[in-house]
C-alpha cells in the first residue's frame, strides 16, 4: 500500500493510527490537515513527514487566489511555518520544505502560476527522489548482513516511514532478497507500539520471517545469542553521528555493546544536521501523557499521575558501528566521514 499519494489535488495519506486492522486514508486539501496529520502521527517517519509537509507547502500555495509575487511568497512563508510548528526533532522536515520554498523563490520573477505548479513538481520530486535513497541504503546496507542473520530493530523504519521502501527495513529487505535472513525480531516499541502495530505488519506482507517481541525482552534474547545485529532508523543525526531516534533506542545500543553485537544506523544524508555539533544539541520531542497512561482509548494508570514522555532519545555515537546511507557506509571516526559524504559531490 502507499504512504501517500497525489491524487486528483489532493494528498491522500495512510492513517498510520488505524494499521493494523484498517486500512483508511486521510485526504488532505489543505495544509491545516497535512499539519494535524503529521502532528498525530496519521503521517509518521522522518523522511515522510518531510515529503507529506512538501506536499502541504503545494496544497498552502494552491489556496493563494492573487498574482503579486510578493504577496504570494509572504503567504507561503507562513504556511511553511506551520508546518515547521509540528514536530521538532525529525531534520527532514525543515529541509524539505525549506528545498520546496527555495524552489519558488527561484522562479519570483514568474508568475504565481509558475511557482505553484513549481511547489508540487518539488513535492514530487521529493517524493521519487526518496524512493531512489531508500533502495540504495538497502543496497549498501545489504553488505554488512551475514548469512543467515538474525536482526533486531526498534520501532518502524520500513515503507511506512518513508515513499515507499524504507531505510533499515529497506536494508532487511534487500539482505532477504539476497537469501541473508533467518529472522527479524521486532521491538514492540512502546508508548505507541510502531513495531507491533507497524513493522511486524510491513515483514508479514512482505513474507520477511518476524518475530514480536516486548521492549524489555531485547537484552534476555542477545543474551541468548538470538540476535546477530541491530539496525535502526534515525530522526536526526549531528555532525559526530549521536543519533536521535525513538524512545528505547539508546537502551537496545548499550544492551547491543555488552553483548558484542554491532548496530548499525540506516538513514539518508539529510537526515544528518551538520549545525549540530553533538547529541546535546538535538531538540527531544515531548508527547502527549495519554500516550503513555492510555493504549486503545482505555486508561491503564491510576488518573492524576505524573508522565515524563519523550518521544526520543539520543544514542552516541560511539555504540555505533556504522551510518548506512545512499553514498555508503560510514564508519568510525564519525565526524571525519560524515563531512566527506556531505562534501562529495552528489552521485558519489
Amino acid at each position: 500500500m502507499d504512504t501517500m499519494r497525489w491524487e486528483d489535488g489532493a494528498l491522500l495519506l495512510l492513517d498510520q493510527t488505524k494499521l493494523p486492522e484498517k486500512t483508511e486514508y486521510l485526504r488532505c486539501t489543505r495544509p491545516e490537515e497535512v499539519a494535524a496529520a503529521i502532528r498525530r502521527l496519521a503521517v509518521r517517519g522522518a523522511p515522510a513527514i518531510g515529503i507529506a509537509a512538501a506536499y502541504g507547502l503545494a496544497l498552502g500555495a494552491r489556496e493563494f487566489k492573487g498574482t503579486e509575487r510578493e504577496e504570494f511568497l509572504r503567504h507561503l512563508r507562513a504556511v511553511k511555518e506551520l508546518l515547521a510548528g509540528t514536530r521538532p526533532t525529525a531534520v527532514n522536515l525543515f529541509r524539505a520544505l525549506e528545498r520546496a520554498y527555495r524552489r519558488a523563490e527561484e522562479l519570483a520573477d514568474e508568475s504565481v502560476a509558475a511557482m505553484q505548479q513549481a511547489l508540487l513538481d518539488a513535492a514530487h520530486h521529493l517524493f521519487a527522489e526518496d524512493m531512489e535513497i531508500c533502495r540504495r541504503i538497502g543496497a549498501h546496507g545489504a553488505a554488512v548482513v551475514p548469512p543467515g542473520a538474525r536482526i533486531l530493530t526498534h520501532c518502524n523504519a520500513g515503507a511506512l516511514a518513508t515513499a515507499g521502501y524504507g531505510t533499515a527495513l529497506g536494508v532487511i529487505r534487500a539482505a532477504h532478497a539476497a537469501g541473508k535472513v533467518a529472522m527479524v525480531y521486532a521491538d514492540e516499541t512502546r508508548p505507541l507500539l510502531q513495531g507491533a502495530r507497524l513493522t511486524a505488519y510491513e515483514l508479514q506482507e512482505d513474507g520477511i520471517p518476524v518475530t514480536l517481541i516486548c521492549d524489555d525482552m531485547a537484552g534476555y534474547a542477545m543474551q541468548k545469542g538470538r540476535v546477530d545485529l541491530v539496525i535502526f532508523g534515525a530522526d536526526r543525526i549531528a555532525a559526530n553521528g549521536d543519533t536521535a531516534n525513538k524512545i528505547g533506542s539508546y537502551s537496545v545500543a548499550v544492551l547491543a555493546r555488552e553483548h558484542g553485537i554491532p548496530v548499525y544506523v540506516a538513514a539518508p544524508l539529510a537526515t544528518i544536521d551538520e549545525r549540530l555539533t553533538s547529541g546535546r544539541e538535538i531538540p527531544i520531542e515531548e508527547r502527549d501523557p495519554e500516550e503513555v497512561t492510555h493504549i486503545g482509548g482505555r486508561r491503564l494508570a491510576r488518573a492524576g499521575v505524573s508522565v515524563w514522555n519523550p518521544a526520543f532519545d539520543v544514542t552516541p555515537h560511539w555504540y555505533l558501528s556504522g551510518i548506512i546511507t545512499e553514498a555508503g557506509i560510514l564508519r568510525p571516526p564519525f565526524k571525519e566521514a560524515i563531512q566527506k559524504a556531505l562534501a562529495a559531490p552528489k552521485g558519489e
